[in-house]
């Protein structure tokens, strides 16, 4: 239990981190983490996402995000920590009854950060926030 309170945490806080770092935006406030108008198609992509985890096809949704990344679309990559940061506000059990796993949240998100550069300040978020 202890540990999966710690990867908890440190997947919030690297979210919160690239978020307030790249987005300047406070994922404390959900006001800031609406879509505006310009990303509409964004915000579709986002609630399907959302849906998909809801219902229990958590890899299914991930599968679909992965496929969708693009480093060259920096706005997807604030779609794609969201994502993360949904997924890891569900329960340990849901996870478990859905095949996933905190470490798989952490994993994905490392993932994520590598394909838009930022592996390596993923890399330094995580040591930092493990000491």
């Amino acid at each position: 239990m202890f540990e999966q309170d710690y990867i908890m945490r440190l997947i919030h806080e690297m979210v919160r981190a690239f978020l307030k770092l790249i987005f300047r935006i406070d994922s404390d406030n959900k006001e800031e983490l609406i879509f505006d108008e310009k990303e509409k198609e964004e915000e579709e992509k986002y609630t399907k996402l959302l849906n998909l985890i809801d219902e229990g096809e958590i890899n299914e949704a991930e599968n679909k995000l992965l496929n969708d990344l693009n480093p060259k679309d920096i706005q997807y990559f604030k779609t794609a920590l969201m994502f993360y940061s949904y997924l890891n506000g569900k329960d340990t059990d849901f996870l478990e009854e859905h095949d996933f796993s905190r470490k798989e949240i952490m994993e994905g998100l490392k993932h994520v950060a590598a394909v838009y550069g930022y592996e390596s300040m993923a890399e330094v978020l995580l040591s930092m926030m493990s000491e």
